[in-house]
């Protein structure tokens, strides 16, 4: 049996991919009707507490929104810790950050030994549908093997990145490069559509040559048609470029772009746009207080 805490727009979708591959599963989510209609739909079971989740778990996989989250839903009243066995494995799958992750895996340490992966993904939820995100996990390569047969029904792309926290720096520092990409292809098209150019000929060309990037590719049409329907909420890039800032500031490095790129987050935000798809930051830079042309 496998345990999943957490069916939000990407939990849900990788829950579903383990069931998909003939894993039992076993849910919990804060909202206990979603995680009732999730087991009525996918054929799993859902239990009233993590606790629950565990006892009845080899591997428990956490997907939630920050670091006090995973905390409490592993470590809190009636969390993960209180159920765990010899066999349980606890991986966590949300972006919370090193720093988080490291005080998790210890806590659980002084609670019996449980062993930990952190092991963040990218991709969005059209990824998570079709199991083929990419997870880069950090841990012990025993504890990694061990997960590998899960994460291959999730994903596509699985390395191990390194001891515990190191999976967790490697997304904060993608997730911060697709920020600033997105906002810079942003710009771009804003420019070119003020100039009064054929945007589909500046694509073209950009795409084929040293302009080109992931985020141009995945998020022009829908800076172009304003269409923000969320793949990955702008709140949620806005909390993983804001926990790369936390770390650069840590390690006393640069974080000119990072900066860069919270601010338009932070503006976008405060247009009310944080449920939005992170492409959303193109009305911050069409309409917030960055822009002479406002």
């Amino acid at each position: 049996m496998v345990g999943f805490i957490g069916l939000g727009i990407m939990g849900s979708r990788m829950a579903a991919s383990l069931r998909g591959a003939g894993f039992e599963v076993a849910v919990w989510n804060r909202t206990a009707e979603i995680a009732e209609r999730w087991a009525g739909e996918h054929g799993g079971k859902a239990f009233g507490t993590p606790a629950e989740v565990a006892a009845t778990s080899d591997a428990v996989i956490t997907m939630v929104v920050d670091g006090p989250q995973v905390e409490g839903v592993l470590l809190g009243d009636g969390g993960a810790a209180d159920g765990a066995h010899d066999d349980s494995l606890f991986i966590d799958m949300s972006t919370i950050g090193p720093t988080w992750a490291r005080r998790i895996a210890s806590s659980l340490a002084a609670r019996g030994g449980v062993p930990f992966l952190d092991a963040p993904v990218t991709g969005s939820s059209p990824k998570a549908q079709d199991g083929t995100l990419t997870i880069m996990a950090g841990g012990e390569a025993t504890d990694f093997e061990r997960a590998r047969p899960l994460f291959e029904a999730m994903g596509e792309l699985i390395v191990h990145a390194g001891p515990i926290g190191d999976g967790q720096m490697i997304k904060l520092i993608n997730n911060t490069v697709a920020a600033v990409n997105t906002a810079t292809a942003g710009e771009a098209l804003l420019i070119g559509q003020r100039a009064g150019v054929d945007l589909d000929a500046l694509v073209t060309v950009m795409s084929a040559g040293s302009g080109g990037s992931a985020m141009l590719e995945l998020k022009h049409q829908a800076m172009r048609d304003r269409d923000y329907e969320t793949l990955f909420k702008l709140e949620h890039m806005k909390k993983d470029v804001g926990l790369l800032l936390d770390e650069a500031e840590r390690l006393g490095t640069g974080k000119r772009f990072a900066r860069a790129a919270n601010d338009v987050l932070t503006e976008a935000q405060e247009l009310g746009l944080g449920e939005q798809d992170f492409a959303a930051m193109f009305e911050a830079l069409e309409n917030g207080p960055g822009d002479s042309a406002s």
